[in-house]
């Protein structure tokens, strides 16, 4: 039997994620991960090469930072889903996404390599919580030194790209 994803209670996750898990509209998790590929291509794939290095202001992050810093979550998040999903109790270290977006040279990179990366690395994400057991979506494990549960990590991973795809359209294109 497929895992099913119902939303998670407040205390699967840090207080932290409120916002991306309400962002989450109702619906079969999977479905929606899938769905919000079509967001990110027709929010991203038409804009011309050159926006990819354009911040909205001093010291922001540039369009392609933003969609490489969305890659690195969808993995990281993807990983501690994995993690805890396989009963790992292993505690998982934060991640300083601020460290790793530079790191990253994402504005050495073509725009749309970078969309393609992320379009990958969801899909990835997609058939990872397809094939997941049943009992899955409630396991937990601790990240960032707090408990959260497989199926928060999967409504944050939505959240997440929804939260930044807003703030682009709203400030970026």
């Amino acid at each position: 039997m497929p895992a099913v994803f119902t939303r998670p209670a407040a205390d699967e996750f840090a207080p932290f994620y409120a916002g991306y898990v309400a962002k989450v509209p109702e619906g079969a998790l999977p479905e929606l991960l899938d769905r919000q590929i079509d967001d990110i291509e027709a929010t991203l794939r038409p804009l011309p090469p050159h926006l990819g290095t354009f911040a909205y202001a001093p010291g922001k992050w540039t369009i392609n930072e933003v969609i490489g810093h969305l890659a690195d979550g969808e993995r990281v998040f993807g990983y501690r889903m994995l993690t805890f999903a396989r009963h790992d109790a292993t505690p998982l270290p934060a991640f300083d996404d601020n460290a790793w977006t530079p790191a990253g040279q994402f504005n050495d990179r073509a725009l749309t390599n970078l969309l393609d990366e992320l379009i990958a690395a969801r899909r990835a994400t997609i058939a990872m919580v397809n094939g997941l057991p049943a009992d899955a979506p409630t396991r937990r494990g601790t990240a960032s030194g707090r408990e959260i549960s497989v199926r928060a990590l999967g409504f944050i991973m939505y959240g997440h790209v929804a939260h930044h795809l807003e703030i682009m359209k709203a400030r970026y294109l």
